[in-house]
């Protein structure tokens, strides 16, 4: 006798109303982003691209949906703009650990939420300085020029899992964007 409760337990999903304030949320994430990533801090060797910080805030917040449109998409179109070479490499790379941080974070059903963020967006670093240095190493035909700028990838993920769990924790942007979706903010 299955009355389709047992099937409802073994998927979770994740309760979204995908409308026009979950859109304009999501397009609000995905400019900061494009901002973001138009423009790195210089560090010896390279540059620091801070655009890591609002993905992660963006996939701690939203749906594996809208963490994909603002971290693969937005990633896509600040390099598109302002250098279009790993626009694809990008695309993939932030879209893939965006959507697996809000996927974890989301549908964890675990005692401790502080565990399951710091797990989450772990993964999501793990996926983006692996995804990087692939996509360098294929982009740029070389992979000395991966293995160079390695330590910057794993800054700027680092950047990442620190910045933006705490600006979420911080500011309550999830409890923001949660009342603003939902309509009563």
């Amino acid at each position: 006798m299955n009355n389709g409760l047992t099937a409802a337990r073994r998927a979770p999903r994740i309760e979204t109303k995908h409308n026009t304030r979950w859109l304009t949320l999501c397009g609000l994430f995905m400019a900061i982003n494009i901002g973001l990533s138009s423009f790195g801090l210089p560090v010896p060797g390279g540059h620091l691209y801070l655009n890591d910080i609002v993905i992660v805030a963006a996939a701690l917040i939203l749906d594996p949906l809208g963490a994909f449109l603002v971290g693969g998409v937005g990633a896509f179109l600040g390099d598109f703009f302002f250098y279009p070479l790993p626009m694809f490499v990008s695309l993939a790379t932030h879209g893939i650990q965006a959507m697996a941080i809000s996927y974890l974070v989301h549908n964890y059903h675990g005692e401790h939420k502080m565990r399951r963020i710091i797990f989450a967006v772990l993964v999501g670093a793990v996926i983006m300085v692996v995804g990087y240095s692939l996509g360098r190493a294929y982009v740029y035909s070389t992979p000395a020029y991966a293995w160079i700028k390695l330590p910057y990838e794993i800054l700027q993920a680092l950047f990442g899992v620190i910045c933006g769990p705490f600006l979420v924790w911080k500011w309550k942007l999830d409890d923001l964007a949660r009342r603003m979706i939902d309509g009563d903010y």
